[in-house]
């Protein structure tokens, strides 16, 4: 592969350059992007007009199949999302400007998003939220770092049961950093107590868990987050926010950090984004929190009013040194979150989260009783469950796409001896016929 060289520069400057980074050529500077990814060109074509690039654009999208009913979760959810979430957030008040430093000019801006942290505080069960984060897996990340902030330490113990896409993240963002991590297998399909025991030695800054986890299995963590406690580092979990509506609240196990990916709170699947990530906290920890805190306060005149609070924008800048590099939030999805919450409430959200256990408990039976087909866990689950195949999960999904069915989430992509495992999800949006079908579709291409 042949790079252009560093523009407008003599060569005399090009190999200061170069020393400076100890590169012999041009090309070293890509030695760490494999040989695949690498091309001679990037075959940029010609423009095209408006009229003939909405053209185009409209032919590959009918590529895409729209009526395929959804089965698929790791992590993120088909649900059902009222049309006046749509009609609310798309309304032209809340086109203001990108970051509201001056309150004086977004209090709507501001009010809105304190009052998504109140909603994501009530449902984690914690004290204090922030304004929101990227997606799930950077919060993950954040409240991973904002633990190790805090403890000064630098080992972390990675439950396996934490979202495999996560685990990734994890290790990218971390890549030139001085953290040790350690993952601990499952147990029985939920976290391994004596391994994390033993693993807990008071080097330990944060310890990830998930639940509901990856498998969709639900545990009380109150005692391991005891653990965890014992040797003075903090616990990270990560949560399924719908599930919140029905099972145990991270805040009630005694959780020092939550976080979670905000899609299923009124955001469509839309091919992968824009999410958010939410991050809640104990207000003991809470001048460690990375990303933007709306406050409420009054004016000289007594009147409420909304300011952010606790960072200064000069934080994010400081690089290295910077509590976070984090000083944005996803403001317009966040507000899709409270509005859908809010058009729920607090019983329509819980009747939600019960429509998906339901569904999910009916699939379980219906599936479970194919010839040929086990579960991988016999656990309590929400709505969430994998099972084992006598043939190759990846060829089951294909021959059910072929069927109008996006079937689930084949776990041999990311775990080692599951190719034959497969992680399917229901949502308040699957109905009876449509599990039926599906026990009778998975039936006969097995």
């Amino acid at each position: 592969m042949s790079h252009t060289p560093f523009a407008c520069t003599s060569p005399s400057d090009e190999k200061a350059m170069l020393d400076a980074v100890n590169a012999k050529s041009f090309d070293d500077l890509f030695d760490l992007i494999p040989a695949d990814f690498q091309t001679d060109s990037f075959n940029v074509p010609d423009g095209l007009s408006e009229m003939e690039m909405m053209q185009h654009i409209r032919k590959i999208a009918r590529k895409n199949s729209s009526d395929l009913t959804n089965f698929c979760g790791a992590g993120f959810y088909d649900h059902f999302i009222p049309a006046a979430v749509d009609s609310l957030t798309s309304r032209g008040e809340f086109f203001t400007a990108y970051t509201p430093y001056q309150p004086e000019a977004a209090q709507g801006t501001l009010q809105a998003a304190y009052e998504y942290q109140t909603a994501i505080a009530r449902l984690t069960d914690m004290e204090v939220s922030n304004a929101s984060l990227y997606d799930g897996g950077t919060a993950l990340f954040e409240g991973m770092m904002m633990a190790l902030r805090i403890t000064k330490r630098n080992r972390v113990l990675v439950d396996t049961g934490v979202s495999p896409i996560y685990r990734t993240m994890l290790r990218s963002y971390t890549r030139n950093l001085k953290i040790e991590y350690q993952e601990i297998p499952l147990s029985g399909g939920v976290a391994d107590r004596a391994a994390f025991k033993a693993a807990l030695t008071t080097d330990v800054g944060a310890v990830l868990i998930q639940n509901p986890n990856f498998f969709g299995c639900i545990d009380d963590l109150t005692d391991l987050i005891e653990d965890i406690h014992a040797v003075k580092a903090i616990s990270v979990l990560s949560a399924y926010p719908v599930s919140l509506g029905l099972i145990k609240t991270p805040g009630a196990m005694g959780a020092d950090i939550v976080t979670g990916e905000g899609q299923s709170l009124g955001l469509p699947l839309s091919f992968g984004g824009p999410y958010l990530g939410f991050m809640a906290t104990r207000k003991k920890l809470v001048r460690n929190m990375p990303g933007r805190i709306v406050g409420a306060t009054t004016d000289d005149q007594g009147r409420r009013g909304y300011v952010l609070t606790l960072q200064a924008r000069e934080q994010h800048i400081r690089r290295e040194k910077a509590a976070s590099n984090i000083c944005t939030n996803m403001q317009l999805c966040a507000l899709r979150s409270i509005v859908y919450l809010s058009l729920m409430g607090k019983h329509g959200f819980a009747d939600v989260a019960r429509q998906c256990m339901d569904r999910a408990g009916y699939a379980w039976t219906r599936l479970k009783a194919i010839p040929g087909v086990e579960p991988l866990f016999d656990r309590p689950f929400f709505n969430e469950f994998a099972l084992k195949l006598p043939k190759d999960a990846s060829e089951v999904v294909s021959d059910l796409i072929e069927e109008g069915i996006a079937a689930g989430f084949p776990a041999g992509r990311y775990y080692e001896g599951m190719e034959n495992v497969l992680l399917f999800a229901f949502t308040e949006k699957r109905t009876k016929k449509e599990i039926d079908i599906l026990a009778a579709k998975l039936e006969a291409v097995l």
